[in-house]
């Protein structure tokens, strides 16, 4: 078994058709049929049923794929050892990133990119959730996201500070001049919540949940700019991080009193996956500019 025919087979069944993966791999369509009928012949079992010009991923298919996806990115790994022990500073580094984060990794990002200028670094945004899921298929090198908990075996976390939760509101709102509010206060107004898949949104329905409340969402957005033009308004309120305001947001943050009342900061990436010198040094300078936060 090659890590050749891997590669060709994870191709093959991302794409499902022969014709267009022996395309993107730049080899002709008989050689890759060739070397995946070695594979198969080698495993003992069909990896796909060929329907005409289409190919379907095999149940024997889709159970092996994650263990191939793992042969080829450990491959990757130690070959990025090898660059490392050159001292090379060419590559990519790929990052997943929740939206409450971004005042962190902005300046931590400029910082690197003036001094690794040849370094081309890739930032997703999306829900936590989301961003996690592609970190265990090998899509990023780590995750900046908010984590109460380290659940998962497989993961490493790195806590970076922790930060309160806030009402937020418009500026001219009677409750902006408080220097603080009461969960039990903020559940009775008329909220706006980012939408079901958000750890804040998941965050937050667990802390009222443990405190037998029944907050008043009047709406649930799932892109927070336009949770905060809602906010704006001066017609809702909602609750979000501090970490997620900003002062060009036009609104106001009133930190919310109480037990279990802040979030925690994490870089969160594979356990068991080679951690690049570039990564390492972009670490550092996340936690540099994170001694500023929370």
């Amino acid at each position: 078994m090659e890590l050749r025919q891997l590669r060709y087979f994870l191709k093959a069944k991302e794409m499902g058709n022969f014709t267009e993966a022996a395309r993107l791999l730049h080899i002709s369509q008989s050689t890759l049929s060739q070397q995946i009928r070695q594979l198969e012949d080698e495993l003992g079992v069909p990896l796909f049923n060929r329907v005409g010009k289409r190919v379907v991923i095999t149940e024997a298919g889709q159970l092996f794929s994650d263990y191939a996806l793992q042969s080829v990115h450990k491959a990757e790994s130690g070959l990025q050892v090898l660059r490392d022990l050159n001292n090379l500073e060419t590559g990519e580094i790929r990052i997943g990133l929740t939206y409450g984060l971004r005042p962190v990794l902005a300046p931590a990002l400029i910082r690197f990119m003036e001094t690794h200028p040849n370094i081309r670094v890739q930032v997703v945004l999306g829900t936590s959730s989301e961003m996690i899921e592609k970190l265990q298929h090998f899509e990023f090198d780590f995750v900046l996201t908010f984590h109460e908990a380290e659940k998962e075996k497989d993961l490493r976390y790195q806590l970076l500070f922790e930060s309160p939760m806030t009402l937020v509101m418009a500026p001219g709102m009677p409750l902006a001049k408080k220097k603080s509010v009461r969960l039990e206060e903020a559940a009775r107004l008329p909220l706006a919540l980012p939408a079901q898949g958000y750890s804040t949104r998941a965050f937050i329905s667990e802390v009222l949940s443990q405190k037998n409340l029944s907050p008043n969402i009047s709406l649930e957005i799932n892109d927070i700019h336009m949770l905060l033009e809602v906010v704006r308004s001066g017609e809702w309120y909602s609750i979000l991080i501090r970490t997620s305001i900003r002062q060009e947001d036009g609104v106001t943050a009133v930190p919310i009193t109480g037990k279990n009342m802040r979030r925690k900061a994490m870089i969160i990436s594979l356990r068991e996956s080679y951690e690049k010198k570039a990564v390492t040094e972009f670490y550092r300078l996340l936690k540099e500019t994170s001694k500023r936060m929370g």
